[in-house]
């Protein structure tokens, strides 16, 4: 098995659960091997875990590293900025020589990890609609390609779980625009990982696509006040219904959570409307018990503080 963007939030966690299950596995990094870092999970699974040097933007590295691979996880984003390209063209360029290779390599399935989309079309963000046209075209090029459409993921290097954290901890008042209102199913990092692993080796999934949520269904509003009371810290929170979201106010937030704007502000722009999950779930298909926000928000937390202290707690 494959696993690229193995040092990301996901994939570090992907690749040693994939080795606990007696897979050989493979990790895809821009980085050099040496100085890559190694995907936690203990010695003997980092010992295990072959890491070759590639990019799919330039295609390099590709066709050794899908050499006799029965399966492949495309977790690869283009979030940051990267030049005279945009973020479509960065990832359709991306995804297509992913295709490709794969395809040459006789790779028989390949694993999309994305985003939930909204249920009304058109996809009016263009981060989500960047998602939505990188699973088409991995669809469309491999018959076994599927893609996993994942809510907001709550987990320790979760970029937007950690934004949210930042901006909880640094604002004395939470500012909340018109946008709080609108749903979502926060998931357990935890719980989108064990989709992952589990996803390699079922049957015929019945259709293309599915989506993965928590069992519990929140507004962003109130998300982030779960954020706030599981920090123990006390924030006032001012609710804006006329404020709606503005490139200046994704760029005040990303500055106040020292985060990139690159990131932020197509993070910010997909929270226009719900993004609830469709039935069946990922989860129910894949037989995967689900841990509750309250659990996930918390296990997160705990892990978070155990690399780096948490200045609200």
């Amino acid at each position: 098995m494959l696993v690229t963007g193995v040092t990301g939030a996901i994939g570090s966690r992907l690749a040693p659960r994939l080795l606990a299950d007696g897979h050989e596995v493979r990790g895809l990094t821009r980085s050099p091997p040496a100085t890559a870092a190694p995907a936690p999970g203990g010695h003997t699974a980092q010992a295990q875990l072959q890491l070759l040097e590639g990019d799919a933007l330039s295609g390099r590295g590709l066709g050794r590293a899908l050499r006799g691979v029965d399966v492949a996880y495309y977790l690869i984003h283009s979030m940051e900025p990267g030049g005279a390209a945009s973020l479509e063209e960065r990832e359709q360029l991306a995804a297509r020589n992913f295709a490709r290779a794969a395809r040459r390599a006789g790779v028989e399935r390949v694993i999309y990890l994305g985003g939930l989309v909204p249920a009304e079309a058109p996809v009016r963000s263009a981060h989500l609609a960047s998602r939505l046209a990188v699973e088409r075209t991995l669809c469309e090029a491999l018959p076994g390609a599927l893609a996993l459409r994942a809510s907001i993921v709550i987990g320790a290097r979760s970029r937007s779980f950690r934004f949210l954290v930042r901006l909880v901890e640094r604002m004395p008042v939470l500012i909340v625009p018109a946008w709080r209102e609108h749903r979502t199913a926060p998931v357990d990092e935890r719980d989108v990982v064990e989709c992952l692993a589990r996803a390699a080796t079922m049957p015929e999934p019945p259709c293309r696509s599915l989506d993965i949520g928590g069992p519990d269904v929140v507004s962003y509003g109130e998300l982030i006040t779960q954020i706030r009371d599981a920090l123990l810290v006390d924030r006032a929170v001012l609710n804006l219904p006329r404020l709606t979201l503005t490139p200046l106010a994704s760029r005040i937030s990303a500055l106040i959570a020292g985060e990139q704007h690159a990131l932020i502000g197509p993070l910010m722009e997909g929270l226009t409307g719900d993004l609830l999950p469709r039935e069946p779930q990922a989860t129910e298909v894949l037989a995967v018990r689900r841990h509750s926000l309250a659990a996930a928000i918390d296990h997160a937390l705990r892990e978070w503080e155990r690399a780096e202290p948490l200045s609200a707690r």
